[in-house]
């Protein structure tokens, strides 16, 4: 599959799942329901032998003209379903006495129950439209009367492969009830094929006056016929269903029949067939309409989850971070009986194409206040990353050159050449405070740990890309690693910001290759070794975020797919026992929950807030949005307090959950469209541009880098 298709894909995604939602909406008739009625006018346009004529018009001759039903004929018609729960019931009770009735459906309540509206013309009965939306045609225009008679024809085409001749306006009662705004209604809807079906009996079930007082009010005076209007949807029916069961057969046993209208007035069915392309049109209409409910459905559960996740994981971070500063922030505490650490320490600086950045991050390692070594492992760089730090002739600073055999190889090789025993591993971007080692360090006076986690900070956070990464890094990142340090399973090592016992590093056989984030392979492999694996807040580096949307793409890319290959790496941790199970069982479930599930059901939030504004209810959605964005912004505030950051950066929080979710979306999806198509990710270095020369307070270097930097490739 080609890269672009792949970058294509998760917007088709999401743009798919929009177009449910607004499917769904607009089948629903949340958005172009009108539900205004016109309130009595004159009647003088209206020809009177109209209005003194019978229930059925037709005008779609020159002439309008009106039939009535002959003597002892019943035509029973429904209005407003087919419902699932009252249509089915009303079509058992007409079946059980043999009577035939006419259904006149609406748009939005067929298109959603195809099957009911289907059952109702195999069991011999007549349909007529009864409008799409159920508006008051009076109050529409020609264009909307147009649309909504098409749009009800195309329902019923797909519900049951016919059309129909039969329509009945909404709120309509007899033909002697239509007036000056009524009358041209009736007459339009003649010019497009229609006859209009008004009532001479209404059972005013809609009132639920008892069974008794429905079957009184439906019961023609001697022994005419009649149109009778009962509802099988729209509410509660169930005194509609109970009156059928009596009144059909006492109305037969006076001698009266039940048919449809077309043949109680002995003319053509009012169905048509539809064949070829109309046939189609419908029936992929209502495939659609089914879809998007089904959809609907679902994403209503991923809302769920991920309202689930959201506060689970703010619960979560919220009780434990605040474990952990009790814990580590109280005095007198150290991390073990060897404290303090004081024994010199190696740092390896992996560098490919790094001239912009390199002395800024050598020069910050130079001020440490824990005695170090510093080998810079050029990996092939192109651009004199090597010979930059070989000039500055500074002290205590080696250089190992290799070819380019990727950051994993670089890290080894810095390893098999490092003098001592704990080594600190950091990115060619990235600049260390003073203190930074030495408090990175201060946990291997527990003998029990094998790795601890720096406090990595965005250095350029003066742009709105980089105030919402900075804010993630404090949140989303920090606030986290204090979760997974009281949990015991921290998932990674920050490759900006880490340290590693050597004899761990040795035991699970070094950096690998296998995914793209080795920093989370590695911190996986010494979990399941058995060793502690913490996190020291005060080891605080600073790094160079990305500054665009292309490079925050290949960098969370790169990230996600690490991620999910590392998760899956580690599988069988699942499954084994001691150190490893219990990191399989509690580490893995968490990371897969919080860093791969809930980003990809994040944007639901989103999306429903953009269903709820169109659609209703809209005072509820934007209180139900805004109430998570305040439980979000005060973890947020709670993370930067910890961090002792400033909270001005969180008035970009909003426009962040709006944009930035989507983003870490598509990215998500991106991730899992690559590893179901087998695709294999390659490095993908970001371009950086030297803007974090020192940690803030801080003087810059004197002389920034001297060479230029390259662009793509690195290390993988």
């Amino acid at each position: 599959m080609p890269l672009r298709l792949r970058h294509l894909l998760p917007l088709v995604v999401l743009a798919a799942m929009m177009a449910m939602l607004m499917l769904r909406g607009y089948v629903h008739s949340e958005i172009l329901a009108d539900y205004r009625i016109r309130s009595e006018a004159a009647a003088d346009t209206v020809p009177q032998k109209i209005l003194d004529g019978g229930p059925v018009v037709d005008t779609r001759g020159a002439t309008p003209t009106s039939l009535d039903v002959p003597d002892h004929r019943i035509v029973l018609t429904f209005d407003d379903g087919p419902d699932p729960k009252w249509t089915p019931e009303v079509l058992d009770v007409l079946k059980k006495h043999r009577a035939h009735a006419v259904f006149f459906i609406t748009g939005t309540m067929a298109s959603r129950y195809p099957d009911l509206v289907r059952r109702m013309v195999d069991e011999g009965h007549e349909i007529g439209l009864h409008t799409f939306n159920h508006p008051d045609l009076s109050l529409q225009s020609k264009k909307r009367i147009d649309w909504e008679l098409t749009q009800n024809q195309l329902a019923l085409a797909g519900a049951a492969g016919i059309r129909t001749s039969l329509f009945r306006p909404p709120y309509s009662s007899s033909a002697d009830a239509l007036d000056n705004a009524s009358w041209p209604v009736t007459q339009y809807v003649g010019t497009r094929g229609y006859l209009t079906v008004f009532t001479t009996a209404d059972s005013e079930d809609w009132r639920r006056p008892g069974a008794a007082q429905i079957i009184r009010n439906a019961t023609p005076e001697k022994g005419k016929g009649a149109i009778v209007l009962m509802h099988d949807s729209g509410g509660d029916r169930s005194q509609t269903v109970e009156a059928l069961d009596t009144y059909l057969p006492r109305l037969k046993e006076q001698g009266y029949r039940f048919d449809n209208l077309t043949g109680a007035l002995k003319a053509p069915s009012a169905h048509t067939e539809v064949t070829g392309v109309e046939l189609w049109k419908g029936k992929a209409w209502v495939f659609l309409v089914a879809a998007s409910d089904d959809i609907t459905a679902v994403l209503v559960v991923g809302l769920a989850v991920i309202g689930f996740l959201v506060f689970a994981r703010f619960g979560l971070m919220l009780l434990l971070s605040a474990m952990h500063t009790r814990r580590t922030r109280k005095r007198g505490f150290v991390w073990g009986p060897d404290a303090p650490v004081t024994e010199p320490v190696s740092v390896l600086v992996p560098a490919y194409n790094e001239a912009k950045c390199i002395e800024n991050t050598v020069r910050s390692l130079m001020g440490s206040e824990h005695p170090i070594e510093i080998l810079v492992i050029d990996d092939g760089s192109s651009d004199g990353t090597a010979r930059i730090v070989e000039d500055l002739a500074l002290p205590g600073v080696r250089v190992v050159r290799q070819l380019n055999a990727g950051k994993p190889a670089a890290l080894n090789r810095g390893i098999a050449n490092a003098r001592h025993d704990i080594i600190v591993m950091m990115d060619g971007d990235t600049v260390f405070e003073p203190s930074t080692v030495g408090e990175l360090v201060q946990p291997f006076a527990d003998p029990q740990v094998g790795a601890v986690a720096g406090n990595a900070k965005v250095g350029n956070k003066n742009t709105l890309i980089g105030a919402w990464q900075h804010i993630e890094y404090v949140m989303g990142f920090n606030l986290d690693r204090r979760m997974y340090d009281v949990l015991r399973c921290m998932p990674t090592i920050p490759g900006a910001v880490g340290a590693f016992r050597r004899t761990a590093l040795n035991r699970v056989g070094g950096m690998s290759d296998d995914t793209l984030a080795e920093d989370t392979d590695i911190t996986m492999a010494i979990h399941r070794d058995g060793w502690k694996v913490v996190y020291a807040e005060k080891a605080r580096a600073w790094t160079e975020a990305p500054e665009s949307v292309q490079q925050l793409w290949s960098q969370r890319y790169r990230w996600c797919y690490g991620t999910m290959q590392a998760i899956w790496k580690h599988r069988r941790a699942l499954v084994e026992r001691g150190p490893s199970g219990r990191f399989g069982r509690v580490g893995l479930p968490l990371v897969s929950l919080f860093m791969v599930v809930a980003p990809l059901l994040a944007p639901l939030i989103d999306l429903f807030l953009v269903y709820g504004l169109l659609f209703g209810p809209t005072g509820k959605t934007i209180a139900a949005w805004f109430g998570v964005l305040a439980v979000q912004a005060g973890c947020a505030a709670y993370a930067f307090v910890l961090d002792r950051e400033r909270l001005t950066p969180l008035i970009s929080l909003p426009l962040q959950q709006l944009l930035y979710r989507q983003l870490m979306y598509i990215v998500l999806l991106q991730s899992w469209i690559t590893a179901l198509t087998g695709g294999r990710l390659r490095w993908q270095k970001l371009r950086r541009m030297g803007q974090v020369a020192a940690p803030p307070g801080e003087s810059a270097p004197a002389e920034p880098g001297r060479a230029t930097a390259g662009v793509d490739g690195g290390a993988p």
